[in-house]
């Protein structure tokens, strides 16, 4: 067997393992086992087999270091943009001591909180969901709207 079909059926493997993680780091070992069987299939030593799945693999790591954070996953918490629910109203009946509560929406029943960020007391009534954290409704009190004939 001709050693290139060795060094491709690894980085077939590491490419299907790295269906398994959620990082592209086995992705990058397939790239650079991929580049030894290239070598290897152009007649290049076992030496430079070596060498070139070396290289590719730690360029890769690098510019996967370098570049892969600005890439992150964007967050739930983000805003409407990247999640429609945010910024809709809930109504809460009833808040237990800690700040939390049950409340229905979209049919069905969410764990809520009160976000931490507000100070005031917990009161029953309409509120905006903020953010969501995991299953849990991140909500604020929604403010009345000022009467201009008031002022």
């Amino acid at each position: 067997m001709e050693s290139y079909w060795l060094w491709w059926g690894l980085a077939v493997l590491l490419g299907m393992l790295e269906m398994l993680t959620p990082t592209f780091y086995m992705l990058v070992l397939a790239l650079g086992f991929a580049a030894g069987g290239l070598v290897a299939w152009a007649g290049g030593g076992f030496a430079f087999q070596l060498i070139a799945a070396a290289a590719i693999s730690i360029v890769g790591w690098l510019l996967l270091r370098k570049f892969g954070r600005r890439l992150g996953r964007t967050s739930f918490r983000a805003g409407r943009d990247v999640l429609l629910d945010i910024g809709e109203r809930v109504h809460v009946d009833h808040w237990d001591a800690d700040r939390r509560a049950r409340v229905v929406y979209r049919g069905a029943d969410w764990a809520a909180e009160l976000d931490p960020r507000d100070t005031r007391a917990a009161q029953p009534g309409e509120h905006v969901i903020e953010r969501i954290d995991g299953s849990r409704l991140i909500l604020s009190r929604v403010v009345p709207p000022s009467d201009p004939a008031s002022t």
